[in-house]
């Protein structure tokens, strides 16, 4: 029997905040966590399969024409070489997050230097390697394609502008203005675990282990890809070693793996080698974004504009949305904003942790704090100021928002009355100074189901085929469980990242953990009505805590209720008017101190903080860490992230984690991080928001921003590189 429940109404009666086992908002740790720290928890490319054989992806080295493999032959020859495939169904580049169908599947033609064109199959992995390198590419009819995007043609994305009052009357009569122009580079996901999958055929079915992180949609797509129905696959994918956006849709080596395996009759590994993860998988758009602010003589906005170019493939939808969080984040009467998206060929663009925000909030706070030093207004007290009633475009309530409170108690936390001036404060040779900003994320409810049983011996199983990429779903969907069936949390096993079990919403736009937490409160609501009627009471008369019920005076366990029965329930929620009746979003503000070499331009990072309000936090220490991840996001955003392209042809030159630079320990410092209580009746039953991503949106600006007051320098070019600092000072 199925609980469908869809999110139209508010839903204002908050159970988990008195639930007697007391788990749901807890700091419990991950029930998998021994697993993952003794090396025993099964990643994609580690199963042992008998008769297994191994393949390497090849790699184009241009970016333009027809695909010729010139010594196929020779190297099909090759010891232990078992097969050299080129088939029409191998995959250009990854799906986009929901595609839910094929991505182009184009081997035969480079569209950008570091397509993945072909699949060299062998006993062996080093063998299979030895052969794929040994693959000599050349290209017909090969021509000069666009590479930079400063040059490239443009196509306005017209359903994201903007024209409401008049911005350029506003900044002309306003007492203050700013009109800044900031670029932020590429950037990869770099997971630490590579893109892998292993496939297998039984008669006409595929079963794929692999590593992603939207199994019902990558099922969909696989099952295009090949042509088949996608009844015929079965993804298994129950750990996944982080994937930030780049294991959303299927990615080439999946199909390729398929392919082989198909034709070989024999299970097939493919597993990307680090520098095919940063040439072929989904890049986050290098932005070149214009913000204008105007303010009359208090600060307050009259105007606020944001225009940004972004890129991708010939081909490709996706266009980085950096203006999501300036359509709401403050008012303005006065606004314009305009998105155009230039066609490169590059590797293509999607969704990298927290698409749009992560850089379009970053250049929005680097902005505010340009206007506050216009005014000569504290950057805290420009935002207070700019707190809209209602959202500033469709009038529309918010459905909660502690913003102010995180502004306030975030300063209050790190100290920033103690702020010192621009270049006031030094030590010895480093400059020494304090940057803020805001964060928003959009929050989004999806369509998920979960199946619940309640077994004979008291005991619960939940099942799903949502996926834990880190972020602690095995931990949370048992918390929920476990309060709703009064249950402790060893007493309820969570299984995930399998086709065959109900579809989730699986794990990306920080939606995951609501969806499918949603879906196991859902059917834990029925199992809890289905006990009560055995009971004969009122299903909110029933108590139920550590494997036993509380009614009328009694108590009683939840074997003996159960006889020898089971009672498994299926909870489907999908998202309704709740979802654009009220603006949905998630908040908070970032504090940062740094130290600048006076000599060098080095900066470090002594302490950051962040406050955020999320909705209900349905694991402290889960929650906890996705902010500490994503504030060190920011870090690397700030300081050292970077793909760089050859100007000539476009190619990665940086495409291993050497050169890569994502932050290490030495980079970060002692990160705190301030959790508010909030409830949003207007999200889901549980009031629980997105949190994965918000830790990241804005994170990078505070760091810059703080490089300014310690300098007096503005690096409008990210990453703030010491070469950038030290050509201003």
């Amino acid at each position: 029997m199925t609980e469908h429940f869809k999110m139209d109404t508010p839903a204002t009666e908050r159970r988990l905040d008195d639930m007697a086992q007391g788990l749901v908002g807890a700091p419990l740790d991950r029930p998998e966590g021994p697993l993952k720290v003794t090396g025993t928890a099964t990643y994609a490319n580690e199963w042992q399969i008998e008769g297994m054989a191994h393949g390497v992806m090849v790699r184009a080295p241009g970016n333009s024409g027809r695909v010729i493999l010139a010594n196929r032959d020779d190297v099909a020859k090759l010891p232990g070489v078992l097969a050299v495939i080129q088939d029409d169904r191998l995959l250009r580049n990854p799906a986009q997050g929901t595609a839910n169908e094929a991505p182009v599947q184009s081997p035969h033609h480079a569209a950008y230097l570091g397509q993945l064109i072909a699949v060299v199959v062998a006993e062996t992995f080093e063998q299979a390697r030895h052969a794929a390198q040994s693959l000599q590419v050349t290209f017909e009819n090969a021509q000069m394609v666009q590479v930079d995007p400063a040059t490239a043609a443009v196509e306005p994305q017209d359903g994201q502008a903007l024209d409401q009052g008049d911005l350029d009357a506003a900044m002309r009569d306003a007492p203050h203005s700013v009109d800044v122009v900031y670029t932020t580079p590429s950037h990869s996901s770099a997971p630490m675990e590579p893109h892998a999958s292993i496939a297998s055929w039984q008669g006409g079915d595929l079963t794929l282990r692999g590593s992603y992180q939207m199994l019902k949609y990558n099922r969909n797509e696989l099952a295009d890809a090949l042509g088949i129905h996608p009844d015929r696959v079965r993804i298994i994918s129950p750990y996944v070693g982080g994937g930030f956006g780049s294991k959303l849709g299927l990615a080439p080596e999946a199909v390729a793996a398929a392919i082989a395996a198909q034709e070989l009759g024999r299970p097939v590994s493919v597993a990307l080698q680090r520098p095919q993860v940063f040439e072929a998988t989904m890049r986050r758009s290098e932005t070149r974004q214009r913000v204008r602010l105007a303010a009359d003589a208090e600060g307050r906005l009259t105007g606020l504009g944001h225009d940004a170019r972004v890129s991708n493939l010939p081909g490709e939808s996706f266009a980085e949305p950096v203006l999501q969080a300036s359509h709401f984040l403050y008012a303005g009467a006065n606004r314009r904003m305009s998105l155009e998206l230039a066609r490169l060929h590059r590797m293509c663009a999607g969704s990298v942790r927290a698409p749009g925000e992560a850089v379009g909030v970053t250049v929005l706070e680097n902005a505010m704090d340009e206007l506050a030093h216009e005014i000569g207004i504290d950057p805290v007290a420009l935002r207070l100021r700019n707190i809209p009633e209602k959202d500033p475009e469709s009038g529309k309530d918010y459905s909660s928002r502690r913003f102010r409170e995180a502004l306030e108690s975030g300063a209050e936390a790190f100290g920033w009355a103690d702020r010192p001036g621009v270049k006031e404060r030094r030590e010895g040779e480093w400059l020494i100074g304090y940057g803020m900003a805001s964060a928003a994320r959009v929050n989004v409810l999806m369509e998920s189901q979960a199946r619940v049983i309640l077994l004979p011996d008291g005991t619960a199983r939940v099942e799903t085929d949502m996926t834990d990429i880190g972020t602690g779903t095995y931990a949370i969907l048992g918390q929920i469980a476990g309060d709703m069936l009064g249950l402790p949390r060893d007493r309820v096993e969570v299984v995930l990242g399998d086709t065959t079990l109900p579809p989730a919403a699986g794990s990306g736009g920080s939606w995951g953990a609501s969806s499918s937490g949603t879906s196991v409160y859902l059917a834990c609501e029925a199992i809890r009505r289905q006990l009560a009627k055995r009971l004969e009471v009122d299903e909110h008369d029933l108590t139920l805590k550590d494997g036993r019920a509380t009614y009328a005076n009694q108590v009683k366990s939840l074997s003996d209720i159960l006889q020898g029965d089971e009672i498994a329930k299926l909870g489907h929620v999908q998202p309704g008017d709740t979802s654009t009746d009220v603006r949905q979003a998630t908040f908070g503000a970032y504090f940062a101190e740094v130290a600048v070499h006076a000599a060098s331009g080095e900066t470090r990072i002594r302490r950051m903080h962040g406050s955020f309000a999320a909705g209900r936090i349905l694991n402290a220490k889960t929650a906890r860490s996705q902010c500490l991840g994503g504030m060190t996001f920011g870090i690397g955003i700030a300081l050292t992230e970077e793909l760089a392209f050859d100007p000539r042809d476009g190619h990665v030159a940086n495409h291993n984690l050497a050169e890569y630079h994502i932050p290490v320990n030495a980079d970060v410092p002692q990160l705190t991080v301030e959790l508010l209580e909030e409830r949003d009746d207007w999200a889901n039953p549980m009031q629980a928001k997105g949190i994965g991503e918000l830790g990241i949106c804005g994170a990078a600006a505070a760091i810059t921003n703080a490089i300014h007051n310690a300098t007096g320098v503005r690096v409008r070019d990210y990453p703030a590189t010491l070469d950038k600092v030290i050509a201003g000072m």
